[in-house]
């Protein structure tokens, strides 16, 4: 891979300083690679973890609530406190906060405001700091284009007097932590400039005729792929 000024600027700023990184991107330009990377080559004690159980899988981590042993469904940040309080973290989990050096937060966009502040009061509680995040450093890595935090109707309603939004940029704590943003965007999955054009429209709800053209050309109406074939089916719902 060339060199990318963005993803040099990740790495620098994650591996000489404790500053805290939010990496962004459209699909194809290199966040999961940096991960890689990050894992290989930086000699930080690190924790990986995601929103949900499968991309917690894909980034070869653990899920947030069960790394930071969170309650489920929305908190105030005063419930947040409290519940916070009365959980029991083993000796084991204790000394692994304790000794972070690095939290990686992979697909962020998915991660709710109020979890990220559940986190932020955790790791203050046992590394015993007041600064954001218990002086822990954050990489968070996401899309916003993709996938949004699930908030019912009434978490909202219960949210929305102390959050501006749901998003994960809406929490209290990393406001106070304000990092820095880093949007990549050279894409390396794709070559074709028609292609990486297409699917920008795509993307950014913006097709035209001419796109729209363009993708019902290769529209076949009796297409029906044996199974071993290896076909990826998108659909609109799971």
């Amino acid at each position: 891979m060339e060199t990318n000024p963005e993803l040099e600027l990740a790495f620098e700023y994650i591996s000489q300083t404790k500053r805290h990184v939010f990496l962004t991107g459209k699909a194809g330009t290199g966040k999961t690679t940096f991960l890689h990377r990050v894992r290989q080559e930086i000699p930080k004690r690190m924790a990986v973890v995601a929103p949900t159980g499968v991309a917690a899988i894909n980034a070869k981590g653990v899920t947030i609530h069960s790394l930071f042993q969170l309650p489920f469904g929305m908190m105030t940040p005063d419930d947040m406190r409290l519940e916070i309080g009365k959980r029991r973290f083993s000796r084991k989990k204790i000394d692994l906060i304790k000794g972070l050096d690095l939290l990686v937060i992979d697909e962020i966009s998915m991660v709710r405001a109020d979890v990220l502040d559940a986190v932020d009061a955790v790791l203050k509680r046992f590394r015993q700091a007041s600064t954001p995040f218990g002086g822990l450093q954050l990489l968070m890595i996401g899309d916003l284009h993709q996938l949004p935090p699930v908030v019912r109707p009434d978490e909202w309603y219960q949210m929305q007097s102390h959050y501006p939004t749901p998003y994960f940029f809406g929490s209290i704590a990393l406001r106070q932590a304000a990092p820095t943003v880093i949007q990549l965007t050279h894409i390396y999955r794709q070559s074709d400039s028609q292609f990486i054009e297409l699917l920008n429209k795509v993307r950014n709800n913006n097709i035209d005729p001419a796109s729209l053209e363009t993708l019902n050309q290769r529209y076949q109406p009796d297409f029906s792929p044996a199974e071993d074939e290896g076909y990826i089916t998108l659909t609109s719902h799971n």
